[in-house]
Order: C-alpha cells, then sequence, then structure tokens
C-alpha cells in the first residue's frame, strides 16, 4: 500500500489536488525566490573616505579635556597668583585655543601627505631657529623660570611642541631617503643623531627635558622602525640611557626630584620636591572607583600645583574615579592603535614616508600619554609634560590636532588608492 491509499483511501481525488496545489506552491516560490534574486544590483559594499572612529575618539579626548580644565581651573581665581583673573580665564582661552586648532586641522587636513615629504627639512630647520629665537632676550617670555615661549599678541606659541611634530616628517623623510645607509653609523645614525642632539642642547638651554625625551623618542622609534641595525639601535639606547643619568647627576634639581620620586612621603621630600606627587597621588586615592563627582576635587583647590595643566590626570581621577581614568586609557589606546594600523595600511600600499609619519604620531601621543600619567600614577619622575589633546595649552592643543589632521590625511589617501584611484 503506497502513501496515497494509505492516508487517503477514500478520496483519491482530494488528495490529487492537495499536492499539486502544493508542489506547484513550492515551484512557484522557488521561481519567485530565483527573480529576486537576479532582479538585485550587485554592488560594492561602501568605504568610508576618512576614519570615523579615530575622529570621535580625538574629539572626546578634546571635549573631555574641555570640561576637566575648567573644573581644574574655575578655583584659581580665588588665589593671589591669578586674582586679576576671572574664573572662567581659562575655559574661554582654552575655548579659543580649541578653535583655532580645529580649524587649522581642517586646512592641514587638505595639505597632501607628498607635501610634507617635499616640505619636511625646511620646517626642521624653521623650527630650529624658533628654538635659538626663545632664548634671545626680548624675544622669548620667561614662566615660572623657563623660556618657552614666543608671545603671539593673545597666544603664547612653545616652538618645543612644533618640534615634536617637525621631528615626526624630518624623520621619516631622512629614513626614506637612507633606507640603504641605515647599517651604517657614519652614513645613517650619525647625522640623524647630531641633529637631535642640536635640537636637545636647544632644548636644554630652555629648559625642557620631558619635550627632549619626547623628541628623541620620536625620531629614533622612526629610525627602528624604519630598519636601523639591531646594534646600532642598542649602542643608541645605551648611550640615551647614559646621557640621561649624567643630565639627572650633575644637575642638583634633578637629582633632588629623582630623590624625591623615590621616596614622596619622607617629611622633607613631602613639603618640597615631592609636593606634587603626594598631592597627586592623593587624589586618585580620593577618586576611589566612580570619583567625587564633576567639581568635588578637592586637591584643586590650591593644593596641587599645575592641575588644569600637567596634573589634569589627577583631577580626573579624583573626580571620575578609576573608571574615568580607564575610559581615557581606552581613548588613547584606541588613538594609538589606529595610528599604528594606518602606517601598516600604508606601508603595504608601499607609501613608506606615510607610513613612517603615521606611526611618528603614534609614538608622539602614545609615550607622551604615557609619561603624563606615569608621572600621575608616581611611576616616573616628575616631569613638564602636558596630557596630549586634553591637557590646557594652546600650542599643545594646535599641534596634536595638525597631527590628527595628517593622520587622518594619510588615512584618506590610504582608501583612495584601496579603492583603485590616484593621488
Amino acid at each position: 500500500m503506497n502513501f496515497r491509499e494509505k492516508f487517503f483511501p477514500e478520496n483519491r481525488l482530494g488528495f490529487n489536488r492537495f499536492w499539486n496545489f502544493s508542489r506547484g506552491g513550492i515551484d512557484n516560490f522557488r521561481s519567485g525566490l530565483r527573480d529576486a534574486v537576479s532582479g538585485v544590483e550587485q554592488t560594492r559594499s561602501r568605504m568610508m573616505e576618512y576614519d570615523q572612529l579615530l575622529v570621535w575618539a580625538a574629539l572626546s579626548l578634546a571635549l573631555i579635556g574641555l570640561v576637566m580644565v575648567y573644573s581644574a581651573s574655575i578655583t584659581l581665581a580665588d588665589g593671589p597668583k591669578y586674582a586679576n583673573y576671572s574664573s572662567n580665564h581659562f575655559l574661554i582661552r582654552h575655548l579659543i585655543s580649541l578653535a583655532i586648532a580645529i580649524g587649522v586641522a581642517f586646512w592641514a587636513f587638505k595639505i597632501p601627505t607628498k607635501a610634507w615629504d617635499r616640505y619636511s627639512p625646511i620646517i626642521f630647520g624653521f623650527t630650529v631657529l624658533l628654538l635659538i629665537a626663545v632664548l634671545i632676550p626680548g624675544i622669548g617670555k620667561g614662566v615660572n623660570g623657563a623660556k618657552r615661549w614666543i608671545p603671539l599678541g593673545p597666544m603664547n606659541f612653545q616652538p618645543s611642541e612644533l618640534m615634536k611634530f617637525a621631528a615626526i616628517i624630518f624623520a621619516a623623510t631622512y629614513t626614506v631617503q637612507r633606507q640603504e645607509y641605515l647599517h651604517s653609523f657614519v652614513k645613517g645614525m650619525l647625522p640623524m643623531g647630531i641633529a637631535v642632539a642640536l635640537v636637545g642642547a636647544l632644548l636644554m638651554a630652555e629648559p625642557d627635558m620631558g619635550a627632549f625625551v619626547v623628541v628623541a623618542l620620536i625620531a629614533f622609534g622612526i629610525l627602528f622602525l624604519g630598519g636601523i641595525n639591531a646594534k646600532l639601535f642598542g649602542g643608541l639606547v645605551a648611550v640615551g640611557l647614559l646621557s640621561g643619568a649624567s643630565m639627572i647627576a650633575l644637575s642638583p634639581f634633578r637629582r633632588g626630584r629623582m630623590l624625591a620620586f623615590m621616596d614622596p612621603w619622607e617629611t622633607s621630600n613631602a613639603a618640597n620636591k615631592g609636593y606634587q606627587l603626594t598631592h597627586s597621588l592623593m587624589a586618585f586615592g580620593r577618586g576611589e572607583w566612580f570619583g567625587t563627582g564633576l567639581g568635588g576635587s578637592v586637591e584643586k583647590l590650591h593644593y596641587l600645583p599645575e592641575a588644569h595643566t600637567d596634573f589634569i590626570m589627577a583631577v580626573i581621577g579624583e573626580e571620575l574615579g578609576f573608571c574615568g581614568v580607564l575610559v581615557m586609557l581606552f581613548l588613547f589606546y584606541w588613538v594609538v592603535r589606529r595610528a599604528f594600523m594606518i602606517g601598516r595600511t600604508a606601508l603595504q600600499l608601499d607609501r613608506s614616508f606615510a607610513g613612517l609619519a603615521a606611526k611618528g604620531v603614534a609614538i608622539w601621543i602614545g609615550w607622551q600619554s604615557f609619561i603624563n600619567m606615569g608621572v600621575n600614577l608616581g611611576l616616573l619622575p616628575t616631569k613638564g609634560l602636558t596630557l596630549p589633546l586634553v591637557s590646557y595649552g594652546g600650542s599643545g592643543i594646535l599641534m596634536n590636532a595638525i597631527a590628527i589632521a595628517m593622520l587622518l590625511r594619510i588615512d584618506y589617501e590610504n582608501r583612495i588608492l584601496m579603492r583603485g584611484g590616484k593621488l
């Protein structure tokens, strides 16, 4: 007995109608699905013209910095040093700096990467002249015993910030042009060593050891990524460490800071060289997991010096807590990660200068952020370095914005080439 006779023994006509209808419906469904699929026009997935997540990460850091600069500086007008300033003074100046930086960044984004490559020696030489000019009486402006600024009307410009950017493009150009000599000390290492030593001497005359450390890390980091001989690089690291140790040993001021860093809670250190560090650590301790709330910092009430510049991370830790610090760490991680990935893509597309320049931006932002946070947390000796994109300071914000704009331009050109276009 077959299927029809078993289940439809008395109504074979009804079964035949049911079977034909079902089979016809399935055939019609298959035919309609085939027609629908064949009728869809095959298109490529649309590639964005720029890295949106990188833009949002950089803007998030800048906006958080704006809020925290206002929170950290709102009480400065109560002290004698800033008695003639309003409570909104630093907020307004920081807003102006951000507006200028964003405007200049839009202009810098339009500059082709090959233009930075072509004019990098001129930019580097011009910046060296600015470092010399800042030391000339009547031109350079001194603040807290250091001459690092050139007055430009409503804004003071800091040439050392421009030198960090100039070091990126100059080192990238140098590495590409001298690729065949990177295994030679005389033709590969020595010229860059002389250039860095010259810049270091000028920066130490200001003095600005923090900027010198960052410039050296940028220049020799790009050389390392460009394929310099490992033995030469190892010797360079040894020379750098010995030079740093000598500068600390020969300077009573730096030696005192190092001793205070080793034991900041010792009575004489806590009231002198370790004063900033101890109050920074107390700020992090008060913040605990979720912070005291925005505006709730006690350390910014004239206890922690430079709370809106070098030690703004301590105020973030106090008011936003451990969770706020984690958010900041993630945002900086994302910017550095994307910069390295953009650089790797450029190198895969045989764009050597663009790839090394992108990675140079990653080295700059990554190392300076690490040093600033390390100082705030007591992991490194106290140095006068701001937190990129966050701390108060017009020159720093401006050069950070230009660096991000160049990075976005490199990514933009990468995407054009990957779509089959031409530059």
